[in-house]
């Protein structure tokens, strides 16, 4: 038997190979993450951008409430409990409600929230059963002022549910 010679050919037909695979990894990847992420970080965003001064007045206004709340989602994954309570402790009633329950990476699954009050200071927020997992809660509270409806209080909190197992 001869010896094995690499040729011209041999080295082209390899660069072509290696090559080849990186382009076609590169495409799977490219493929998988432009099917799955759209990208979108904010809704109009330009629009949000505008009013950021604005945003940022209203956040030291919300602060200067001193506002407490506590959000958490119920055991059975049907409901979102809200207390809001006011620097002194006392509860804060006659708030309406716009919320948004959804996952944070996507918007497939997303359930626009209908705030009830229960008792003073206590709303709660009812829904069909979700699925296990982490989930954003997006709550903005309107209060009815002698100016008209004005939006006094925001909050965004990452919340999890996971499904009772029998020993709970």
């Amino acid at each position: 038997m001869g010896e094995r010679v690499i040729t011209g050919r041999h080295v082209l037909f390899g660069m072509i190979a290696f090559f080849g695979v990186i382009f076609a990894v590169n495409g799977v990847f490219l493929y998988e993450s432009l099917s799955t992420y759209t990208g979108v970080v904010s809704n109009e965003p330009y629009r949000k951008g505008l009013n950021y001064n604005e945003r940022i007045e209203a956040e030291k206004e919300q602060e200067a409430l001193g506002w407490v709340s506590d959000i958490a989602l119920a055991g059975t994954g049907d409901g979102l409990d809200i207390v809001i309570n006011d620097h002194n402790g006392s509860p804060v009633g006659g708030l309406s409600f716009d919320g948004r329950l959804g996952r944070p990476a996507t918007a497939e699954m997303d359930v626009v929230l209908d705030v009830k009050e229960t008792a003073p200071g206590r709303y709660r927020a009812a829904f069909s059963t979700i699925e296990p997992g982490a989930w954003q809660v997006d709550l903005t509270a309107r209060q009815l002022t002698s100016a008209g409806d004005k939006i006094i209080w925001r909050a965004r909190k990452r919340v999890r549910w996971q499904k009772p197992t029998a020993a709970q």
